[in-house]
Order: structure tokens, then C-alpha cells, then sequence
């Protein structure tokens, strides 16, 4: 699973905003959720497998937190979408001038000859 894939389930989403404050277990962050411990548990494998968190074992228990750097695919994707678009160049306006000029110039000869046969 790469980061796109795991962005696009709202759980996951959601378990990604809890890990912002710090780490968390996995009881903690099934208690905001309408969803058993397991599946919770198969989510944050699902995010773990896209980079996009780390557990740690600490006695018993995992503790889950974010990896910032696992969203750096998404954040360049969302810098080039939002990226200016470039220049048009000016060989295109020329080009465009062009067109615009010969389509008068045939408009024109075409109500020319509309007048005259009417």
C-alpha cells in the first residue's frame, strides 16, 4: 500500500489526525472510532506498510506515531497541482493573431457574397 491508497480510507485519515498530537496506543485511538480493536489494528498495519507510521513496542503494548516523511509523495503531488501554470509563449499569440485575421478575412468574403446574391 502506498500513501495514496492509505489516504483514501477515512479511518486511516482519521488515525493519521490523532497521531498528530503524539503517540498513541491502540486502545486509545479505537475509543474515537465505531470500529473493534482489530480493525483498527489492520489500519495502522495499512499505514505502517505505506511509511506512513511506525510502532513501537513498549512493554505489552505498541505505540503508534506519525512519519511526516511518509507524506512527502502527497506533498509534492499537491505542490505541482498547485504550481502556476507556465507562460503561454509568444510564438502562440502570433499563431492566434494568425487565425484570427484569416477567419475575419473568410467571414468577410462569405457576407460579401450573401449581399451579392440576395
Amino acid at each position: 500500500m502506498d500513501a495514496f491508497e492509505a489516504l483514501a480510507d477515512p479511518v486511516r485519515r482519521a488515525l493519521l489526525a490523532q497521531l498528530v498530537s503524539g503517540p498513541a496506543r491502540v486502545v486509545d485511538l479505537a475509543a474515537h472510532h465505531p470500529v473493534s480493536r482489530p480493525a483498527i489494528s489492520r489500519h495502522l498495519l495499512g499505514l505502517a506498510a505505506a511509511g506512513l507510521v511506525t510502532a513501537d513496542d513498549v512493554g505489552r503494548e505498541r505505540h503508534y506515531r506519525l512519519r511526516p516523511a511518509g507524506l512527502d509523495p502527497v506533498a509534492e503531488l499537491v505542490r505541482e497541482l498547485r504550481a502556476p501554470a507556465p507562460p503561454v509563449p509568444a510564438a502562440n499569440f502570433d499563431a492566434l493573431d494568425l487565425e484570427v485575421r484569416r477567419t475575419g478575412r473568410e467571414h468577410g468574403r462569405t457576407q460579401h457574397r450573401q449581399k451579392g446574391t440576395a
